[in-house]
């Protein structure tokens, strides 16, 4: 099945934006493909501030997020795996999704696909979870 991190993205962002407030992206500095600054990076995290009125060139993909910004009055091209973005949120209340980790693909397969291991379907293990969002 298809992630659903993208569309919560796209729909929290579009959310936040409509209640006049600024989106925040906590953001996995560390996982492959990341590019932000580094300059900027806290701990293996950088909070990156995606109003409107801060970037350019927004782009929120089914696989990425990304714009231009500029971070210290240089411009920078930034490119943000959508696994890589941990939480999005409104600066002024904090009120927006934490996301749970998303484990590094392997790199000997780039896009975390391969063979499923044997005894293992598709199906989840567990019980299935709903997660209520105020």
């Amino acid at each position: 099945m298809t992630s659903s991190r993208p569309y919560l993205i796209r729909a929290l962002y579009e959310w936040i934006v409509d209640s006049e407030c600024t989106p925040h992206m906590l953001v996995n500095a560390e996982y492959p493909g990341v590019q932000v600054p580094p300059g900027f990076v806290s701990d293996g995290q950088i909070v990156l501030n995606v109003a409107p009125g801060a970037v350019r060139n927004l782009q929120l993909g089914n696989d990425a997020v990304s714009f231009d910004g500029r971070f210290g009055g240089v411009p920078h091209s930034l490119h943000v795996p959508c696994a890589a973005v941990m939480a999005i949120y409104a600066r002024e209340n904090g009120q927006g999704m934490v996301f749970e980790i998303e484990p590094t693909p392997p790199e000997d397969m780039p896009d975390g696909d391969g063979p499923v291991p044997e005894g293992e379907g598709n199906r989840p293990a567990g019980r299935p979870s709903l997660k209520v969002v105020k």
